[in-house]
Protein backbone atom coordinates (compact mmCIF):
# COMPACT_ATOMS: atom_id res chain seq x y z
CA UNK A 1 0.00 0.00 0.00
CA UNK A 2 1.39 3.42 -0.45
CA UNK A 3 2.35 6.10 2.45
CA UNK A 4 0.82 8.88 -0.24
CA UNK A 5 -2.83 8.35 -1.38
CA UNK A 6 -3.12 7.68 -4.28
CA UNK A 7 -4.84 10.77 -6.81
CA UNK A 8 -8.28 11.85 -5.39
CA UNK A 9 -10.27 15.00 -4.75
CA UNK A 10 -8.39 16.36 -2.80
CA UNK A 11 -5.30 15.95 -5.13
CA UNK A 12 -6.88 17.24 -8.15
CA UNK A 13 -7.70 20.27 -5.58
CA UNK A 14 -4.38 20.47 -5.01
CA UNK A 15 -3.47 20.67 -8.65
CA UNK A 16 -6.17 23.50 -9.62
CA UNK A 17 -4.68 25.54 -6.41
CA UNK A 18 -1.26 25.49 -7.50
CA UNK A 19 -1.98 25.95 -11.15
CA UNK A 20 -4.57 29.22 -10.36
CA UNK A 21 -1.25 30.18 -7.76
CA UNK A 22 1.29 29.89 -11.02
CA UNK A 23 -0.91 31.54 -13.83
CA UNK A 24 -1.34 35.02 -11.03
CA UNK A 25 2.37 34.75 -10.72
CA UNK A 26 2.58 34.70 -14.24
CA UNK A 27 0.22 37.36 -15.05
CA UNK A 28 2.08 39.10 -12.67
CA UNK A 29 5.52 38.97 -14.04
CA UNK A 30 4.16 39.76 -17.25
CA UNK A 31 2.89 43.01 -16.29
CA UNK A 32 5.96 43.97 -14.81
CA UNK A 33 7.73 43.04 -17.57
CA UNK A 34 5.74 44.68 -20.06
CA UNK A 35 5.63 48.16 -18.31
CA UNK A 36 9.41 47.70 -17.25
CA UNK A 37 9.86 47.23 -20.80
CA UNK A 38 7.15 49.92 -22.13
CA UNK A 39 8.47 52.85 -19.28
CA UNK A 40 12.17 52.14 -21.15
CA UNK A 41 10.66 52.87 -24.72
CA UNK A 42 8.57 55.91 -23.16
CA UNK A 43 12.09 57.19 -21.95
CA UNK A 44 14.08 56.81 -25.01
CA UNK A 45 11.59 58.51 -26.93
CA UNK A 46 11.58 61.50 -25.36
CA UNK A 47 15.05 62.00 -23.95
CA UNK A 48 15.59 61.71 -28.08
CA UNK A 49 13.18 65.04 -28.05
CA UNK A 50 12.95 68.70 -26.68
CA UNK A 51 10.33 71.23 -27.50
CA UNK A 52 10.54 75.26 -27.75
CA UNK A 53 6.87 76.49 -26.96
CA UNK A 54 6.25 80.16 -28.67
CA UNK A 55 3.23 81.80 -27.53
CA UNK A 56 1.07 84.33 -29.34
CA UNK A 57 0.44 87.86 -28.14
CA UNK A 58 -0.41 90.86 -30.39
CA UNK A 59 1.32 92.54 -32.29
CA UNK A 60 4.22 89.57 -32.22
CA UNK A 61 5.51 88.06 -35.56
CA UNK A 62 5.58 84.41 -34.38
CA UNK A 63 6.75 83.57 -37.29
CA UNK A 64 10.05 85.38 -37.12
CA UNK A 65 10.30 84.19 -33.45
CA UNK A 66 10.16 80.16 -34.58
CA UNK A 67 12.83 80.90 -36.96
CA UNK A 68 15.05 82.55 -33.95
CA UNK A 69 14.38 79.52 -32.03
CA UNK A 70 15.42 76.83 -34.74
CA UNK A 71 18.36 78.85 -35.44
CA UNK A 72 19.67 79.15 -31.91
CA UNK A 73 18.51 75.01 -31.16
CA UNK A 74 20.66 74.56 -34.53
CA UNK A 75 23.71 76.05 -32.75
CA UNK A 76 24.55 73.71 -29.81
CA UNK A 77 26.65 70.65 -30.18
CA UNK A 78 24.60 67.41 -29.84
CA UNK A 79 20.93 68.56 -31.53
CA UNK A 80 20.42 66.75 -34.66
CA UNK A 81 17.98 68.69 -36.06
CA UNK A 82 15.34 71.66 -35.40
CA UNK A 83 11.86 71.74 -36.86
CA UNK A 84 8.83 74.15 -36.64
CA UNK A 85 5.97 71.63 -35.99
CA UNK A 86 3.86 72.95 -39.02
CA UNK A 87 0.42 74.69 -39.29
CA UNK A 88 -1.07 71.47 -40.50
CA UNK A 89 0.50 69.32 -37.91
CA UNK A 90 -0.69 72.08 -35.56
CA UNK A 91 -3.95 71.40 -36.51
CA UNK A 92 -3.75 67.73 -36.52
CA UNK A 93 -2.74 68.04 -32.16
CA UNK A 94 -5.95 69.75 -31.34
CA UNK A 95 -8.15 68.37 -33.53
CA UNK A 96 -9.15 65.70 -30.75
CA UNK A 97 -10.07 68.76 -28.69
CA UNK A 98 -11.60 71.28 -30.89
CA UNK A 99 -11.98 69.11 -34.34
CA UNK A 100 -10.86 69.83 -37.51
CA UNK A 101 -11.01 73.03 -39.83
CA UNK A 102 -9.69 75.10 -36.73
CA UNK A 103 -8.08 78.51 -38.05
CA UNK A 104 -5.43 78.54 -36.13
CA UNK A 105 -4.79 82.77 -37.07
CA UNK A 106 -8.32 83.22 -34.91
CA UNK A 107 -6.93 81.18 -31.67
CA UNK A 108 -3.95 82.22 -29.20
CA UNK A 109 -2.37 78.40 -29.72
CA UNK A 110 1.51 78.32 -28.99
CA UNK A 111 3.42 77.33 -31.59
CA UNK A 112 6.32 74.44 -31.15
CA UNK A 113 10.17 73.48 -32.39
CA UNK A 114 10.72 70.23 -31.99
CA UNK A 115 14.65 69.40 -31.41
CA UNK A 116 15.83 66.13 -31.90
CA UNK A 117 18.90 65.01 -30.11
CA UNK A 118 21.45 62.76 -29.32
CA UNK A 119 20.92 61.29 -26.34
CA UNK A 120 24.96 60.08 -26.39
CA UNK A 121 25.64 63.36 -26.31
CA UNK A 122 23.07 65.87 -24.98
CA UNK A 123 23.51 69.38 -25.31
CA UNK A 124 23.84 71.80 -22.54
CA UNK A 125 19.65 72.58 -21.74
CA UNK A 126 20.53 74.76 -19.52
CA UNK A 127 22.28 77.14 -21.78
CA UNK A 128 20.15 76.36 -24.47
CA UNK A 129 17.02 77.45 -22.13
CA UNK A 130 18.95 80.74 -21.52
CA UNK A 131 19.52 81.74 -24.84
CA UNK A 132 16.48 80.96 -26.07
CA UNK A 133 14.46 82.94 -23.58
CA UNK A 134 16.66 85.52 -23.67
CA UNK A 135 16.70 86.05 -27.42
CA UNK A 136 13.36 84.58 -28.60
CA UNK A 137 10.28 86.80 -26.35
CA UNK A 138 7.46 84.76 -25.45
CA UNK A 139 9.49 81.53 -25.57
CA UNK A 140 10.29 78.20 -23.15
CA UNK A 141 12.34 75.31 -23.59
CA UNK A 142 11.15 71.92 -22.35
CA UNK A 143 13.73 69.32 -21.93
CA UNK A 144 11.26 66.89 -21.03
CA UNK A 145 13.76 65.75 -18.00
CA UNK A 146 10.88 66.22 -15.36
CA UNK A 147 8.34 63.99 -17.66
CA UNK A 148 11.22 61.35 -17.23
CA UNK A 149 12.32 61.33 -13.81
CA UNK A 150 8.10 60.85 -13.28
CA UNK A 151 8.31 57.93 -15.72
CA UNK A 152 11.35 56.34 -14.18
CA UNK A 153 9.94 56.73 -10.27
CA UNK A 154 6.46 55.19 -11.34
CA UNK A 155 8.23 52.40 -13.53
CA UNK A 156 10.37 51.40 -10.90
CA UNK A 157 7.23 51.79 -8.01
CA UNK A 158 5.03 49.65 -10.18
CA UNK A 159 8.17 46.76 -10.52
CA UNK A 160 8.39 46.82 -7.06
CA UNK A 161 4.40 46.34 -6.00
CA UNK A 162 4.39 44.02 -8.59
CA UNK A 163 7.26 42.04 -7.01
CA UNK A 164 5.76 42.34 -4.09
CA UNK A 165 2.83 40.98 -5.23
CA UNK A 166 4.25 37.64 -6.70
CA UNK A 167 5.99 36.88 -3.21
CA UNK A 168 2.67 37.16 -1.69
CA UNK A 169 1.21 34.79 -3.93
CA UNK A 170 4.74 32.37 -3.83
CA UNK A 171 4.19 32.28 0.17
CA UNK A 172 0.34 31.52 -0.32
CA UNK A 173 1.29 28.64 -2.35
CA UNK A 174 3.82 27.37 -0.10
CA UNK A 175 1.10 27.53 2.49
CA UNK A 176 -0.74 26.09 0.51
CA UNK A 177 1.70 22.92 0.28
CA UNK A 178 2.16 22.74 3.81
CA UNK A 179 -1.65 22.37 4.92
CA UNK A 180 -2.33 20.31 1.89
CA UNK A 181 1.07 17.74 2.95
CA UNK A 182 -0.61 17.74 6.96
CA UNK A 183 -3.15 16.80 5.56
CA UNK A 184 -2.29 13.71 3.57
CA UNK A 185 -0.03 12.99 6.77
CA UNK A 186 -2.80 13.34 8.94
CA UNK A 187 -4.92 10.92 6.15
CA UNK A 188 -1.97 8.04 6.90
CA UNK A 189 -0.87 8.71 10.24
CA UNK A 190 -1.31 5.11 11.21
CA UNK A 191 0.93 3.90 8.83
CA UNK A 192 3.69 6.43 8.81
CA UNK A 193 3.80 6.06 12.49
CA UNK A 194 3.91 2.59 12.42
CA UNK A 195 6.97 2.88 9.67
CA UNK A 196 8.65 5.06 11.60
CA UNK A 197 8.81 3.39 14.80
CA UNK A 198 9.44 0.38 13.20
CA UNK A 199 12.80 1.79 11.51
CA UNK A 200 11.70 3.46 8.63
CA UNK A 201 14.41 6.41 7.92
CA UNK A 202 12.38 9.91 7.87
CA UNK A 203 14.33 10.68 4.42
CA UNK A 204 12.42 7.46 3.03
CA UNK A 205 9.19 8.54 4.04
CA UNK A 206 10.07 12.18 3.26
CA UNK A 207 10.96 11.14 -0.44
CA UNK A 208 7.90 9.41 -0.88
CA UNK A 209 5.77 12.50 0.09
CA UNK A 210 8.07 14.51 -2.29
CA UNK A 211 7.99 13.00 -5.30
CA UNK A 212 3.87 12.65 -5.14
CA UNK A 213 3.77 16.47 -4.39
CA UNK A 214 6.66 17.17 -6.64
CA UNK A 215 4.36 15.96 -9.43
CA UNK A 216 1.25 17.25 -8.08
CA UNK A 217 3.09 20.55 -8.61
CA UNK A 218 4.40 20.17 -11.86
CA UNK A 219 0.81 19.50 -13.14
CA UNK A 220 -0.33 22.20 -11.63
CA UNK A 221 2.30 24.62 -12.67
CA UNK A 222 2.58 23.47 -16.20
CA UNK A 223 -1.34 23.96 -16.44
CA UNK A 224 -1.21 27.71 -15.12
CA UNK A 225 1.95 28.40 -17.04
CA UNK A 226 0.59 26.92 -20.61
CA UNK A 227 -3.03 29.42 -19.59
CA UNK A 228 -0.47 32.34 -18.81
CA UNK A 229 1.24 32.07 -21.77
CA UNK A 230 -1.87 31.26 -23.96
CA UNK A 231 -3.31 34.81 -22.51
CA UNK A 232 -0.25 36.99 -23.11
CA UNK A 233 0.07 35.38 -27.05
CA UNK A 234 -4.09 36.10 -27.39
CA UNK A 235 -3.12 40.06 -25.51
CA UNK A 236 0.02 40.47 -28.82
CA UNK A 237 -2.49 38.79 -31.30
CA UNK A 238 -5.23 41.37 -30.73
CA UNK A 239 -2.97 44.33 -30.30
CA UNK A 240 -1.00 42.89 -33.73
CA UNK A 241 -4.81 43.06 -35.31
CA UNK A 242 -6.01 46.32 -34.12
CA UNK A 243 -2.80 48.63 -34.73
CA UNK A 244 -5.05 50.48 -37.41
CA UNK A 245 -8.06 51.05 -35.27
CA UNK A 246 -8.52 53.71 -31.92
CA UNK A 247 -8.30 51.40 -29.24
CA UNK A 248 -5.58 49.31 -31.09
CA UNK A 249 -3.13 53.20 -31.35
CA UNK A 250 -4.07 54.03 -27.41
CA UNK A 251 -3.24 50.71 -26.11
CA UNK A 252 0.24 50.67 -28.01
CA UNK A 253 0.56 53.86 -26.70
CA UNK A 254 0.50 53.07 -23.38
CA UNK A 255 1.71 49.29 -23.47
CA UNK A 256 3.11 48.65 -26.84
CA UNK A 257 2.31 45.62 -28.55
CA UNK A 258 1.31 43.52 -25.54
CA UNK A 259 4.51 41.48 -26.23
CA UNK A 260 6.51 40.22 -23.19
CA UNK A 261 9.34 39.14 -25.59
CA UNK A 262 11.88 36.16 -24.77
CA UNK A 263 12.19 37.89 -21.12
CA UNK A 264 8.74 37.51 -20.36
CA UNK A 265 7.97 33.93 -21.92
CA UNK A 266 11.82 32.56 -19.97
CA UNK A 267 10.34 34.27 -16.84
CA UNK A 268 7.02 32.03 -16.99
CA UNK A 269 9.40 29.02 -17.39
CA UNK A 270 11.17 29.93 -14.87
CA UNK A 271 8.16 29.91 -12.31
CA UNK A 272 7.07 26.79 -13.58
CA UNK A 273 10.49 25.55 -12.52
CA UNK A 274 10.25 27.84 -9.01
CA UNK A 275 7.13 26.49 -8.06
CA UNK A 276 7.88 22.70 -8.72
CA UNK A 277 10.89 22.89 -6.73
CA UNK A 278 9.14 24.96 -3.80
CA UNK A 279 6.57 22.58 -3.54
CA UNK A 280 8.57 19.67 -3.73
CA UNK A 281 11.27 21.08 -1.20
CA UNK A 282 8.03 22.54 0.91
CA UNK A 283 6.65 19.09 1.46
CA UNK A 284 9.98 17.51 2.30
CA UNK A 285 10.56 19.80 4.95
CA UNK A 286 6.59 19.74 6.33
CA UNK A 287 7.31 15.56 6.59
CA UNK A 288 10.40 15.71 8.62
CA UNK A 289 9.39 18.23 10.80
CA UNK A 290 6.49 16.19 11.23
CA UNK A 291 8.37 12.76 12.06
CA UNK A 292 10.38 15.23 14.68
CA UNK A 293 7.52 15.80 16.51
CA UNK A 294 6.79 11.92 16.74
CA UNK A 295 10.17 11.65 17.73
CA UNK A 296 10.08 14.04 20.71
CA UNK A 297 6.57 13.51 21.87
CA UNK A 298 6.80 10.19 24.09
CA UNK A 299 10.02 11.83 25.77
CA UNK A 300 7.87 14.78 26.74
CA UNK A 301 5.24 12.25 28.37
Amino acid sequence: MPIVPPQNVAGNAMVLVIAIMTFLSCLTLGAVTLVRDTAATWQNEIAREATVQVKPAEGFDITIALDQAVAIAREFDGVRSAAIVDDAATARLLEPWLGSGVDLEELPVPRLVTITIDPDNPPDFAAMREAITQNVPYASLDDHRTWVDRLVAMARSTVAIGVSVLVLILCATLLTVVFATRGAMSGNGHVIEVLHFVGAEAGFIARQFRSHFLLTGMKGAATGGVLATLVFLGFSWWSSRNLATPEGDQAAALFGNFAIGIAGYAGVGVIVIAVSILTAATTHITVVSYLNDLDTTPSDG
